[in-house]
């Protein structure tokens, strides 16, 4: 429901990093931890101690050669939608 919210989409996708192999440059705004373009408020990335979830959508050149090793919130995926072949399935978050 979120992802539809936030991207007029049925789902988004992200990639996952060791958060201190994140690093990025300009400004941002922040909000519940979900930093955003502060000129045309998209969502970018989120980061804490661990890691750093980033939109990959948002990217000039995606990494789209990545394969989705899990994904979350399953609970709430469309009727329609078949799950993603090998990846691991999450009724809400990972932790």
């Amino acid at each position: 429901m979120d992802c539809r919210k936030e991207s007029g989409s049925a789902f988004t996708f992200y990639g996952i990093w060791p958060a201190g192999q994140f690093e990025h440059a300009g400004e941002t705004g922040a909000f519940q931890g979900r930093h955003f373009c502060t000129s045309c408020g998209s969502r970018l990335f989120s980061v804490n101690d661990e890691e750093a979830e980033i939109k990959l959508g948002i990217l000039s050149e995606a990494p789209t050669p990545l394969v989705p090793r899990y994904e979350l919130w399953i609970k709430r995926r469309e009727a329609w939608l078949r799950p993603v072949e090998g990846a691991e399935q999450f009724e809400e978050d990972r932790k």
